[in-house]
Order: C-alpha cells, then sequence, then structure tokens
C-alpha cells in the first residue's frame, strides 16, 4: 500500500522534577538545601531516511511519545536527560500543524531534520532559591511539560520524470516500456490507483538514472478534488521533467490535452513551467493515425515537443527516452534532488513576559502566556511556599491586577495551560492538575 497522508500526535518529554532535599552530615544538624535539577525531557524531530519511500512506518502507530527527564536528588545530583525521539520520513514529505494547517518544514535533501516538539526543561532544585534571609527553601520547581502537537504528514514524490494523464491514456503502459517497473495494465479508467515508480536506463554511455513516477489518472476537476485529484496531483510538484501522455484514439485527444493542462494550472501555474513533453500514444490504433499530423501540427505551433509513441508496440520508446535524456539536466547537477534545499519555518517565540486573558466557553478566564503557562505547570500546589511564589509572580507580571480589571470574581475559575486554579482574592486552591 502507498501511504502518502497520516496525522500523528506527537508529545516531547517532560522535564524531571527538581528536588528539594537538605544535606544529612554527621555533626551538620541543619544542613543547607542540596536538591538537584530535574534532567531535560526528551525533544522530537523528523529526519529524511532516504530509504523510505512512503510513510508506511505510520500507517498503524499514530502516537509518539518521547522520553521524560529524570528527577533530581539530594546532594545536588541532577536528573538524567530524557533521550531524543526521531523519526524517519521519506524525502519530500512536508509537515504541517494539524490545528492551524501551518506548515513547519518540508524536508527534502538527505540527513535534513526539523524539531517538531522540543521537551520540556528540568525543574530547578531547592538550592537555587537559598538566601541570606531564607536559608531553608522548600521550594523547588517540578519540570516543564513537553510540547505536544497532531502533525499532519504529506508525502510528494521526488522523481525526475512525471507522467500526467487522463484515466486510461496508457501511462502504465509507457512506465513498463521505459523501466523494469510492472505496474497494473489494463484496459480500463482506473487501473493505476497509486503511484508507482521506475528507474530509466538511458545507455551504457550514460550514468544517469533518472526515476520516472506513473500517476493515477487525472480528471476534468482534479484540482478541485474531483476524483483522485487533490490525492496525486501534488505528486508532479517535484518532478524535473513533465510527460503528458495523450490517448490519440479517444474521441476528441486535443479536449483531452487541454484538459490535463488546465488541471496542472489550477492546481499550481509554475507546473506548465516544467519542461514538458507530449507523449501521443497508441499510433498503432487507426483513429489516432488520422489525428496524428493535427495534433502534431498544433503543438509544433504552440512551441511545444511531441513524440507519437505506441507503447504498447515500442514504437517510438527509443526516441522518446533519447529526448527525455536531453530534457534532464546532466553532471552535478542531476546528483541533486530538484529541490535540493527545502524548507524549515523557524518561528519566533512570543515574548516571554506577554500574556492575555479570555473567557472559555464555560465562563472560567483563561491566561495565555508562554510565562504564565509554564510557571503553573511548574509549580507544586502542594507546597504553601511554592504556591505563595507562584503568587508573587503574578503579581510581578501584572496579571493578577488584569485579572481584577476583567471582573473576576472568589469562587471564579482561572485556567493557566492545563492547571486549573480557583480565584480566592489573596490566596489560590488547586481545582484541577490535567
Amino acid at each position: 500500500m502507498f501511504l502518502d497522508r497520516v496525522k500523528i500526535w506527537i508529545q516531547a518529554g517532560n522535564g524531571g522534577d527538581g528536588a528539594a532535599t537538605f544535606r544529612r552530615e554527621a555533626h551538620v544538624p541543619r544542613g543547607g538545601p542540596d536538591g538537584g535539577d530535574g534532567g531535560r525531557g526528551g525533544s522530537i524531530q523528523l529526519c529524511v531516511d532516504p530509504g523510505h519511500t512512503t510513510l508506511r512506518d505510520f500507517q498503524y502507530r499514530h502516537h509518539f511519545k518521547a522520553e521524560g527527564g529524570g528527577r533530581g536528588s539530594g546532594a545536588r545530583r541532577h536528573g538524567k536527560s530524557g533521550g531524543d525521539l526521531i523519526l524517519d520520513v521519506p524525502p519530500g514529505t512536508a509537515i504541517y500543524d494539524d490545528v492551524t494547517g501551518e506548515l513547519v518544514a518540508d524536508l527534502v535533501a538527505t540527513g535534513q531534520s526539523a524539531l517538531v516538539a522540543k521537551g520540556g526543561r528540568g525543574g530547578l532544585g531547592n538550592k537555587h532559591y537559598a538566601s541570606s534571609t531564607h536559608q531553608a527553601p522548600k521550594h523547588a520547581q517540578k519540570g516543564e511539560p513537553g510540547e505536544e502537537r497532531w502533525l499532519r504528514l504529506e508525502l510528494r514524490l521526488i522523481a525526475d520524470i512525471g507522467l500526467v494523464g487522463l484515466p486510461n491514456a496508457g501511462k502504465s503502459t509507457l512506465l513498463a516500456a521505459l523501466t523494469a517497473a510492472q505496474p497494473k495494465i489494463a484496459d480500463y479508467p482506473f487501473t493505476t490507483l497509486e503511484p508507482n515508480l521506475g528507474v530509466m536506463d538511458l545507455g551504457e554511455e550514460d550514468p544517469r538514472l533518472p526515476t520516472i513516477a506513473d500517476v493515477p489518472g487525472l480528471i476534468e476537476g482534479a484540482s478541485t478534488g474531483a476524483g483522485l485529484g487533490h490525492a496525486f496531483l501534488r505528486h508532479v510538484e517535484r518532478t524535473r521533467v513533465l510527460v503528458q501522455v495523450v490517448d490519440g484514439a479517444s474521441r476528441d485527444p486535443e479536449w483531452d490535452y487541454r484538459t490535463i493542462r488546465d488541471e496542472l494550472a489550477a492546481h499550481d501555474p509554475a507546473l506548465l513551467e516544467k519542461p514538458i513533453l507530449v507523449a501521443f500514444n497508441k499510433l498503432d490504433l487507426p483513429a489516432a493515425a488520422e489525428t496524428w499530423p493535427a495534433f502534431r501540427a498544433a503543438r509544433v505551433r504552440e512551441g511545444l515537443p511531441v513524440i507519437g509513441i505506441a507503447a504498447a508496440e515500442g514504437t517510438g520508446i527509443e526516441e522518446l527516452r533519447a529526448a527525455l535524456a536531453g530534457l534532464l539536466p546532466s553532471g552535478d547537477a542531476f546528483d541533486l534532488p530538484p529541490e535540493p534545499s527545502g524548507v524549515v519555518v523557524h518561528r519566533l517565540e512570543e515574548t516571554p513576559d506577554g500574556f492575555t486573558i479570555e473567557r472559555d466557553e464555560d465562563g472560567a478566564f483563561r491566561v495565555r502566556g508562554k510565562r504564565p503557562e509554564r510557571a503553573a505547570a511548574q509549580t507544586n500546589f502542594d507546597v504553601e511556599e511554592s504556591a505563595e511564589r507562584f503568587q508573587r509572580d503574578l503579581v510581578r507580571l501584572g496579571i493578577d491586577a488584569e485579572l481584577r480589571r476583567v471582573g473576576v470574581q472568589p469562587g471564579d475559575i482561572v485556567r493557566f495551560g492545563a492547571v486549573e486554579l480557583e480565584w480566592a482574592g489573596d490566596a489560590w486552591s488547586v481545582e484541577h492538575w490535567a
């Protein structure tokens, strides 16, 4: 099965909790704080592996979680960092945030990778909070939760040559004639339901081995999703050369030709800027032989190369092979992928101290902002000193005053990420920890 679109859920590892411990030594009745820091949680990366050609690894497994960081301990011992999780994807994989639809990365080159979920920071141990006026702090940070999100992975094949045309135009037969591939071939439409790949031999004197992708047949309206449209049009985006296969024995070859051109332009106008060669197929049939001269003359007037072939009989195949060789790059340029750089989108993080307050559907107040959400997640509200420290942070950041301004009342629920607290005026009580 050719799998080229999947949705996965990923969660980076949580940071380990910091320790709130004190030195225990003989003849030292009041040892100072010595709690170690928690370890950082493991991050998740997607990395290009040329050994993969589909997204089949994600067919049955859709949830991935990296290792969490270890807890800190006494004697200032730090917790162990969680191991990163690396997921291999084939070249040509585009990664989208499934909620926002934003492009996260478009991975093309071998070894190219993208960090898609960052592991949580380890919590600080209580040794960090000792001061001249507070020599025995019981406060230690909890580990920061790792990032989690739904991603959509879409594969767009990286092939040198793409075969496009209406159903039953003879694309699979042509692929078999040009390469050693053995696609399913039959005399009815939509025989091909998934892309097929083959490698073309250009002869002993030409070391290049171009790959050819046979894309399932397109129909009118494919660019708007009709038939197999959206599912496969993206597979021709990365090709170097397009071969438009036209069924010369159809009722109107000229209409067939125009239909595919229109669908390519509607999907992405840049497709028509690629080198395009038109293959007029089935010249062994009388109907095709009759319309061939007029069709060829029309393409010559447009300045497009056109070759008459009979893929089933092998007629014109060597001429087509030679024409394709001339359209492909040579030398070192051929060894590079059609889109060698790829794209990794880097977005600036929001201002650390910035925040917004809004109302959820159930009437609860929600505070959004990197710093307050992180502070809530890393606070152990079972420790009075930690809860008081969180309250002071809200006052310092201006969140306390803003909540009062927007009308928060005692008993209202205030949410910080996964943490729910009950507003009590001068103190907080934990309502729920998700």
